[in-house]
């Protein structure tokens, strides 16, 4: 008897280290993934998915680049994650934008992530809208994306590219004739840079998540008037966190992805299906 009790309570002792040695370990060695020796490029990177997704890089061994077109919000990452690189960068502006990305050198790896929306009924959206929304989420990214890729295809490298797009370019919503168009974009820009860089071993994919709880959506999504038809829809049961997104993206960037080529993968709970 007593023996038997040594050895329950061996076990249980052995089985509650290996629970904190896990739950202690970095998001990197939970997934089996480093980046060391490569350099990473992430735009909207001073908020919310996109500073997530910087840091977590960085963390993961990855000479980090963080582009954002706010000082404030760099300067608060740098000091939180002091190995990352900052620059700020007009992304919608194309000829300058170009120009300061070709300066920053060669890239292994790129999150395109910088994203707005400008919500209004289809028939009220104006040329200024459209244009705002267009310029920033998709035109910067073809933009971002052609720099990158030249670069790789010059040195002969590879790399790997995820776009972060939306379980809106998938589904109609009300007001975001634009944010959704642009969305659509993306996904077929997905496609077509997996078809034209695959044969240089660069990877193109996209993440489309649903509602993510970054600050902005904590408070976007706030009122249950407006969450809750949403919720009801996404067999989860919840929105996206933001690492549920992070880890979508840190996952196809890295080599456990490398047969992964041309896929918008959702993380939306189940949203698509019900």
């Amino acid at each position: 008897m007593i023996d038997d009790i040594k050895k329950y309570f061996s076990a249980f002792i052995y089985n509650q280290i290996q629970f904190l040695k896990f739950h202690f370990l970095s998001i990197c060695e939970k997934m089996d993934i480093q980046f060391k020796g490569k350099r990473a490029l992430v735009t909207g990177a001073g908020k919310g998915i996109g500073r997530a997704i910087a840091m977590k890089l960085a963390l993961c061994g990855a000479e980090t680049v963080a582009i954002s077109r706010t000082q404030a919000d760099l300067d608060s990452l740098k000091a939180e994650s002091p190995s990352i690189e900052t620059h700020v960068i007009d992304l919608s502006v194309w000829s300058s934008a170009k120009k300061a990305l070709e300066a920053l050198g060669h890239f292994d790896l790129l999150v395109n992530n910088a994203g707005v929306s400008r919500i209004a009924p289809f028939t009220e959206v104006t040329e200024e809208d459209f244009d705002y929304v267009f310029n920033t989420n998709f035109k910067a990214l073809f933009n971002v994306s052609q720099v990158v890729a030249k670069s790789m295809k010059e040195k002969k490298s590879g790399g790997a590219i995820v776009h972060v797009s939306s379980a809106a370019s998938k589904q109609g919503l009300n007001n975001h004739a634009v944010y959704c168009s642009t969305k659509g974009a993306v996904d077929s820009l997905t496609m077509v840079m997996a078809l034209e860089l695959g044969p240089h071993k660069i990877r193109t994919n996209a993440v489309n998540p649903t509602a993510t709880m970054t600050d902005m959506g904590k408070y976007a999504w706030s009122d249950p008037q407006k969450s809750k038809p949403l919720l009801n829809r996404i067999p989860l049961g919840r929105f996206a966190e933001v690492d549920d997104v992070v880890e979508a993206v840190l996952w196809l960037l890295s080599d456990r992805a490398s047969y992964i080529n041309g896929v918008t993968l959702p993380v939306e709970g189940g949203l698509l299906v019900a």
